[in-house]
């Protein structure tokens, strides 16, 4: 096929030098060149218009002997539509001629041709327009009419080819149709205009229409043919972009075997996706609509492309297809023009042979004349032709003008051509006799590179109020209309409903507008289908994807702990705030739980239970001791020490209920101070106690005075100094960095754990240092006299407490570092709890024992029965 058109490109090169040739050689005369095409609309004036339409849809195929000159091209398909363009171009300039404000004193002529949507047709047409046939100017001399600029083509692939033949000779071509994107390229197509969006708009937007509906999963088809192709490409690229995912993607064949439709409408049954893009015209997708109809493949959802969405075809015959939705070009009501269509005269002058061949076609009726024949095949009728009969008696397309979209485009086009010539012309009234007057082209000698400027000058309003512009890139404003097809009334044909919009001058949010409440889909439902993968994921759940499948197939799984989605299909899980927790649902973050030891709950109250039971028997101890505070037993026990010692154990027990409850400024601080300062207390009374025993012993001794060094007096003042050290430690630390409360994030994720911070870990450790060398040293002297005297003894009740003491504190280090959270706090109360029960019964539960049960023990006889022994 590429190999054909390049043939026929050469072909028509070659002829247009012959006919460059003969120009010279038949100057004189002035002989009139028989043109390329017969099939020509043609109207003089002073600047012609060439106009390039697809008045017939398929040509035939011709055999090139490249020994004699082509025969006439021979088409099919008569388009009703393309006819009315044409139709509407011709009134374009008649209007245009009769308007005194625009291009004054200037009449524009026109040719028109009949390209049948042929490459190699389109480029002969193309090649005629710029060697127009000899004439006599005003002065006498051979000369070609102006064409400077040609409007045209409606497909892109007939554009592509005619833009870049026509760049060799410098003429700007004008399209109302031609829609793809590759025509922006001012490498290629420097000369190249268009009042159609490109394809980049129609791309962007068929994405944001997909996205809008959340659509994940569709299939796309495209034309065999530029147009096609490219807008599939970058309608997929968009989709890639969005997060969309395509199920397949498929070229519709331009002349398609019944095979490859079947083909199609397997991959298209096959698809799980229930909404299908196609970017093609009505005559590439009427074979595929046909044949999903005859195998009865229903229920898809179509999105339709600019070039079919108003397709008066697909609307009357396939009612089917209601629901579809796609971007149309904007369109408009111009006045005058359904008027004109009407008054069509077959035989009026200028002759017409496509208007012939409408009139022979719609009435069924033939003329019997020897015309020429337009490039559709003759067929004889059997009625003859008045040319009376009444257009406006029909409907058909050709007279229908409630969508005008395509035909105001051609508007567009004409009118900015008349407005570039109207500037230059300004250009040359302006300039009176300057040097500008002498730079500015005569429009009635009018070269067509000499246009080119001044077409890309072009702004105007129009008389419907849209600006026509053109930028960088020859394309104006991507604008389009949303079309639904809505079904009409019993045997009517489907209606064409206006839902919303698309502009790309607006703002990125303001440009898809779509109204809801107007939308319908298949068969008549308001519920808008479904094209998914994979359902969507709720709130609470993330996308997976599944392995080697596109990302819109994914499997939908929780979120962790401290994570949560709060919208559907979410890719991944958000991690809540530090403070923060997910909830059950995991959908949104709530309050962490805040955790420390409190009196309310049961743990925190058995021990606050254990520790007051704890007071409670110290303080019973100490009135045992008071009221018996004159028997032998208390004295010989020392009770100034012993009531000083149950006075610090007292505090020991107390000392444990600053550990309950939530941590504060002023708690962290007490609870450590007074769990130093009472067990220093405590053990200082301890030592002062052993001392005193062995002291004692060693009194018995001949000539041994140690004993008046630990009176009373001197005990009082070990046992200030003792504790005074602690507390000059205790005194540091709180000055220098005290206990403070702190939120622990970092030992349980889904709560916060209050506990109290050390502060400086040294003095603590000085602290709990201190306070083992107290009972290390306390537990060595009551070790060394546990063997004396039992009835006077109670060192051995000393060595006992203290292995206690200090067991306890022993195995309480590995737990307070093992144990989690509040359970720190625990263990940190359990060891000063253990401790102190140690001391209290080890040291005074025996005397209780013998002041209650046994009082015939209490006596100085039995407390003396005893000697020293050595």
């Amino acid at each position: 096929m590429q190999l054909l058109q390049v043939t026929t490109l050469l072909l028509m090169l070659l002829l247009l030098i012959l006919l460059c040739l003969s120009h010279g050689a038949s100057e004189m005369d002035c002989e009139r060149w028989q043109d390329l095409d017969s099939a020509v609309v043609h109207k003089e004036g002073h600047v012609i218009l060439a106009g390039l339409l697809p008045i017939h849809s398929k040509g035939e195929e011709q055999e090139l002997s490249f020994v004699s000159s082509p025969g006439k091209r021979r088409c099919r398909g008569f388009n009703l539509r393309a006819f009315r363009w044409s139709q509407a171009m011709i009134y374009f300039i008649e209007e245009i001629n009769r308007n005194p404000n625009l291009l004054p004193n200037i009449t524009l002529g026109y040719r028109l041709y009949d390209t049948c949507w042929l490459v190699a047709l389109s480029m002969r047409s193309a090649l005629s327009a710029v060697s127009q046939p000899l004439k006599r100017n005003s002065t006498g001399a051979c000369s070609s009419p102006s064409i400077p600029v040609i409007i045209g083509d409606s497909g892109s692939s007939l554009t592509i080819a005619i833009s870049r033949l026509l760049n060799l000779f410098r003429v700007p071509l004008v399209s109302y149709f031609a829609s793809c994107a590759c025509l922006s390229d001012r490498k290629n197509f420097p000369y190249f205009f268009r009042t159609v969006p490109s394809d980049n708009y129609q791309a962007s937007a068929l994405a944001r229409l997909i996205k809008h509906f959340g659509w994940t999963w569709v299939g796309a088809m495209g034309a065999d043919d530029a147009y096609g192709r490219t807008a599939l490409e970058m309608f997929s690229a968009e989709v890639t972009r969005l997060g969309m995912c395509l199920a397949f993607r498929a070229i519709i064949p331009k002349v398609p075997t019944q095979q490859q439709l079947q083909e199609l409408v397997q991959i298209i049954r096959d698809s799980t996706a229930r909404v299908l893009v196609a970017v093609a015209t009505e005559e590439d997708m009427q074979p595929l609509i046909e044949e999903m109809i005859r195998q009865n493949v229903t229920g898809r959802q179509w999105v339709a492309s600019e070039a079919w969405v108003t397709s008066t075809l697909f609307s009357t015959i396939y009612p089917s297809l209601s629901g579809t939705i796609g971007f149309a070009i904007r369109r408009a009501d111009i006045p005058g023009l359904k008027t004109f269509l009407q008054n069509l005269q077959p035989l009026a002058e200028p002759y017409n042979p496509s208007a012939i061949e409408f009139w022979e076609t719609q009435f069924q009726c033939s003329f019997n004349k020897d015309l020429p024949l337009s490039m559709g095949d003759p067929v004889q009728f059997n009625r003859t032709c008045t040319g009376q009969e009444r257009i406006e008696d029909t409907e058909t397309i050709y007279n229908d003008v409630s969508q005008l979209r395509v035909t105001y485009n051609l508007h567009k086009a004409v009118y900015a051509v008349a407005h570039a010539l109207h500037n230059l012309l300004m250009c040359q009234k302006e300039g009176g006799n300057s040097d500008k007057q002498q730079q500015c082209p005569d429009i009635l000698n009018l070269q067509p590179w000499q246009v080119i400027q001044y077409l890309k000058e072009v702004n105007f309003t129009n008389m419907f109020g849209d600006t026509v512009n053109f930028d960088e890139y020859g394309d104006p404003a991507g604008s389009y209309d949303i079309i639904n097809w809505h079904k009409g009334e019993e045997g009517r044909p489907l209606e064409f409903a206006t839902v919303g919009r698309f502009d790309s001058s607006l703002p990125t949010e303001q440009q898809l507008v779509i109204h809801q409440d107007k939308l319908m889909w298949h068969a008549g439902s308001k519920e808008v289908p479904v094209s998914m993968c994979s359902a969507s994921c709720l709130p609470g759940y993330r996308k997976a994807t599944r392995k080697g499948e596109p990302v819109c197939c994914y499997d939908c799984v929780p979120c962790a702990e401290g994570t949560i989605s709060n919208s559907i299909d979410q890719s991944e899980c958000t991690f809540c705030p530090e403070d923060l927790w997910s909830n059950p649902q995991r959908n949104s973050c709530v309050e962490k739980q805040i955790e420390f030891l409190s009196y309310t709950e049961g743990f925190g109250m058995a021990l606050a239970a254990t520790a007051i039971l704890g007071v409670v028997a110290t303080v019973t101890v100490a009135t045992i001791f008071l009221r018996h505070r004159d028997t032998p037993l208390v004295r010989a026990n020392n009770s100034e020490l012993s009531f000083l010692l149950l006075l610090s154990l007292t505090f020991c027990f107390l000392c444990a209920l600053t550990f309950l409850g939530q941590p504060s400024r002023w708690a962290c601080p007490l609870r450590r101070t007074a769990f130093g300062l009472t067990f220093a207390l405590c053990l200082s009374c301890l030592l002062s106690k052993t001392l005193v025993v062995l002291m004692a012993f060693r009194a018995t001794l001949p000539g041994d005075n140690t004993a008046r060094w630990f009176r009373p007096p001197q005990q009082r003042m070990g046992v200030f100094l003792c504790s005074a050290l602690q507390c000059a430690i205790c005194v540091a630390w709180l000055t220098t960095a005290p206990p403070y409360p702190v939120k622990n994030n970092w030992l349980y994720r889904d709560r916060i754990i209050l506990e109290c911070h050390l502060g400086s870990v040294a003095l603590f450790c000085c602290v709990l240092g201190y306070i083992g060398c107290l009972a290390v040293f306390c537990f060595i002297l009551a070790f060394l006299a546990r063997k004396l005297p039992g009835n006077f003894n109670e060192a051995k009740f000393i060595t006992f407490s203290m292995l206690i003491f200090c067991a306890v504190w022993i195995a309480y280090i590995p737990a307070y570092v093992s144990s989690p959270g509040k359970f720190t706090v625990a263990v940190e109360i359990f060891a000063i709890l253990a401790s102190s029960f140690g001391v209290l019964l080890c040291i005074f539960a025996p005397k209780c024992y013998i002041i209650i049960f046994m009082p015939e023990k209490n006596t100085k006889k039995y407390l003396m029965s005893q000697k020293v022994s050595r």
